[in-house]
């Protein structure tokens, strides 16, 4: 699982660590202080990331795991050094774009290795706990980040990046053994890419649940690209962001752990039920906080309040991927790859529009987060509502999920 979580954590360090580099950053390429337009780093990043995780996933599904997992890593590194050189915010974007695709090897493949040997509450678990481990990144990375921008600038700070990544490379070389066997390999076919989205969005156990999935981290992407002007800017605390940004990190943390502990005992169903509640009602109460102070409410009383919908996003997310991927057992890598792509790509350029929002309050993020609550409430229920007519017809449950191996060996 450490393995697993350091993989993924390449994609949130390629983005985390950076953020209290913003204003540093505005300076150095010429943009106005405050200004949004840095942002974009956040989204050309995830574009790539979403963009890439297709062809890794497929690529995958071929020549397995572990070869797919060193490419990934290189052109994350490629990224990050073009990232160092850029003179401008276009080469900027361009190279962030490229670092994002390399980010997608671990993203993807990170997915697929847990699909490949659980199904089922275990696989949620696991995931679960994978992302415990994960959101140890967003909590310290911004402090690391903003520590290390007092001695050096934001393009030699980039150079954690690289050296974490050469940690990661190191681990998938001589640690990590390889999950996909021989014979549950496909041929080379991007064909298959067309199957699994055809798949995906014509069955009710999977279609449903990816969009929720994009239109909560939409909602999330924006609090990424705006968190630094929110604190700043709205609050008056422009030094408090690091500690905020992290404190926001460990109970999004903890809601995953608690997610892995819950929802074997539990249930998907009830685990989805009570989440979605929890995110209405806190996303509510952004909303209000906001509409009583003309967008500027008391900092601690709408901190807590993002809290709670942090903390029920990240119950959310593992349940809406897991019942997405169920059905998808004989394709996990490419399903995983499309599922991926649609969460981070459509999220992403969501996030982007919800970015361009921005007002100087904190209105148009509670919103974001109230109206995405109110869409994947509708689209889960929808889901479930097909699913039972489709099972209640009699017509086939769909690909099998493969066998439900309980231990993680091979890692």
């Amino acid at each position: 699982m450490a393995f697993l979580a350091l993989q993924m954590s390449l994609t949130a360090l390629g983005i985390d660590l950076l953020l209290p580099a913003f204003p540093d950053m505005r300076a150095d390429l010429g943009l106005a202080p405050g200004s949004t337009e840095i942002s974009g780093i956040v989204t050309t990043f995830f574009v790539g990331l979403a963009l890439g995780q297709i062809v890794l996933g497929v690529v995958s599904d071929t020549v397995g795991r572990r070869p797919v997992l060193v490419v990934g890593i290189a052109l994350y590194v490629v990224g990050a050094v073009l990232s160092v050189l850029a003179p401008s915010l276009p080469a900027l974007l361009a190279a962030r774009f490229l670092w994002g695709l390399g980010a997608a090897g671990g993203r993807v493949l990170a997915i697929a290795i847990v699909r490949d040997r659980f199904v089922g509450g275990a696989m949620a678990r696991t995931y679960s706990l994978v992302m415990a481990f994960f959101v140890v990144v967003p909590i310290v990375a911004p402090t690391v980040g903003a520590l290390v921008l007092r001695v050096v600038g934001w393009r030699e700070l980039i150079g954690l990046n690289v050296a974490v990544a050469g940690v990661a490379l190191w681990l998938v070389l001589r640690r990590y053994e390889e999950t996909l066997p021989p014979a549950a390999r496909r041929p080379l076919r991007f064909g298959l890419v067309l199957t699994a989205v055809r798949r995906i969005a014509t069955d009710p156990r999977s279609g449903p649940p990816v969009l929720a999935q994009a239109v909560l981290f939409g909602a999330f992407a924006s609090y990424l690209g705006t968190a630094e002007v929110v604190i700043g800017d709205v609050f008056g605390r422009p030094a408090a962001f690091p500690l905020v940004f992290g404190a926001i990190a460990v109970v999004a943390g903890l809601g995953s752990l608690a997610n892995g502990r819950l929802v074997e005992r539990v249930g998907i169903p009830r685990m989805l039920t009570g989440a979605l509640a929890g995110l209405i009602i806190g996303a509510t109460a952004l909303v209000v906080l906001g509409a009583v102070s003309d967008g500027r409410p008391p900092m601690v009383l709408w901190i807590a309040a993002l809290m709670f919908v942090v903390f029920n996003h990240a119950t959310l997310i593992p349940n809406l991927s897991t019942r997405a991927m169920a059905p998808m057992g004989d394709i996990a890598g490419v399903a995983s790859a499309v599922i991926g792509s649609v969460l981070i790509g459509g999220g992403a350029l969501l996030g982007s529009v919800y970015d361009r929002a921005y007002d100087g309050t904190v209105t148009p993020l509670s919103l974001a987060f109230l109206g995405g609550g109110l869409v994947v409430a509708g689209l889960v229920a929808a889901s479930a509502r097909a699913a039972a007519r489709r099972d209640g017809d009699g017509s086939p449950p769909g690909p099998p999920g493969g066998p439900p191996v309980v231990a993680p060996t091979g890692v």
